[in-house]
């Protein structure tokens, strides 16, 4: 037991200090993070929307993190993620508290859209921050360490909200959410100045760099990923739905099981990245390895009636997600070219962003149409579809690496 705390423990050795407060800076935010994962109850319970309405609000909040994710991108080059991060810390709090006044479809659909867009412009720079932050050998692990603090904040978030909404109602969820985050702003004041950064990376500055979307290796991964994406993102609005639905859970219950995702990623994330960076697997193949693993949690939800199943499939979700995007994120950053890190960390957001655009509207409409048994086999495909499109992009750097050496 000492040996497995004290690996635990080395896990964490080397990080920058900085990389420290941008966790922390990202554990307050997402500890108030509580609306998200809720809002398909949300919008269903409290406001009475059909599954169709909240398929449409959960396009509005896919553009509106598109739409942030390549203004981030952009800012990021011009003004510095400094400013970019601080400001989307506060105006996305203020955002949370107005939001909850909003209450026709429109005006959800309007103001979810600003909301996420401010939020997201942040994305990208926190890609930025961390790569000038780290040295290139901490990369992978600084990245999960971040997720670490993203999926402690959101262990507690989905719990604490459950309560929140048994106790005072779904408007409780607002004002946390925007304190929170006003709060992680106040803090990255405190301790992040700009003129006190230490840039860390230094690596070597690559002479006429190529641009983002030229890139067609790199075009096919972000591809790939969205895919993921638009899987992924089931599990935060047409999986609470099931759970509630098929299954018969309450909120506080679907709050613990979501829950549960956190705190796996809490206690085995770290140790697992450290583990999976000493092995020969490529960071392109861990990806391959988590797209699986989620499209087989999919397929878990089909062979039983069993509630249990249910953390079964969580389990190897979480799993999946624990190998893909750590390994996903790193990729991106080595494969950006010095000087247009926003650009291509913008792109890598912007994937994501499609996929909730697509992912949640559609997986609404599918379930809507097609019943939920339909949809988690429709969910099962588009991962081997990802598969394929990682399997060409391995290809691919083996050719460029074949070409480099000759």
């Amino acid at each position: 037991m000492r040996r497995i705390l004290s690996n635990y423990i080395d896990s964490f050795s080397g990080l920058s200090r900085e990389v420290w407060w941008l966790a922390l800076i990202t554990l307050i935010n997402r500890t108030g993070a509580m609306v998200i994962p809720f809002l398909s109850l949300y919008l269903t319970d409290d406001l009475c929307f059909s599954l169709h309405e909240v398929g449409w609000v959960m396009t509005s909040y896919g553009l509106g993190s598109f739409c942030g994710a390549w203004l981030g991108g952009k800012l990021s080059d011009k003004i510095g993620y400094y400013k970019v991060i601080l400001g989307s810390l506060v105006l996305t709090g203020v955002s949370f508290l107005i939001i909850q006044y909003f209450s026709s479809f429109w005006s959800i659909c309007i103001s979810f859209f600003v909301l996420i867009a401010i939020a997201d412009t942040a994305r990208p720079a926190f890609f930025v921050a961390l790569s000038a932050y780290s040295k290139p050998e901490n990369k992978t692990r600084s990245l999960t360490f971040i997720r670490l603090a993203i999926n402690l904040g959101f262990s507690a978030g989905p719990a604490l909200g459950g309560l929140i909404i048994a106790s005072i109602g779904y408007y409780g969820l607002f004002w946390v959410d925007g304190i929170t985050c006003i709060i992680a702003g106040i803090v990255m004041t405190q301790t992040l100045h700009p003129k006190k950064a230490r840039e860390l990376d230094k690596e070597v500055i690559i002479d006429n760099p190529v641009p983002a979307h030229r890139d067609n290796t790199y075009i096919i991964f972000l591809i790939s990923l969205a895919l993921f994406g638009f899987i992924f993102v089931q599990y935060f609005s047409t999986i609470p739905l099931y759970y509630k639905k098929i299954h018969h859970l309450s909120e506080e219950n679907i709050g613990l099981l979501l829950a549960l995702n956190g705190a796996l990623i809490f206690m085995f994330e770290m140790p697992l990245i450290a583990y999976l960076e000493k092995t020969n697997i490529s960071k392109v193949g861990n990806v391959i390895y988590g797209f699986i693993l989620t499209g087989i949690s999919f397929i878990l939800l089909l062979i039983t009636p069993w509630a249990g199943i249910l953390i079964i499939g969580m389990i190897i979700a979480t799993l999946g997600e624990m190998v893909a995007f750590p390994f996903g994120n790193a990729f991106a950053l080595d494969r950006a070219k010095k000087g247009k890190q926003g650009a291509y960390m913008g792109l890598y957001s912007m994937s994501f962003s499609a996929a909730h655009i697509f992912g949640h509207n559609s997986g609404m409409q599918f379930i809507a149409n097609f019943g939920f048994d339909n949809s988690w086999l429709f969910m099962a495909f588009i991962s081997v579809i990802g598969t394929v499109l990682l399997l060409i992009v391995k290809r691919k750097l083996a050719i460029e690496k074949k070409a480099s050496l000759l």
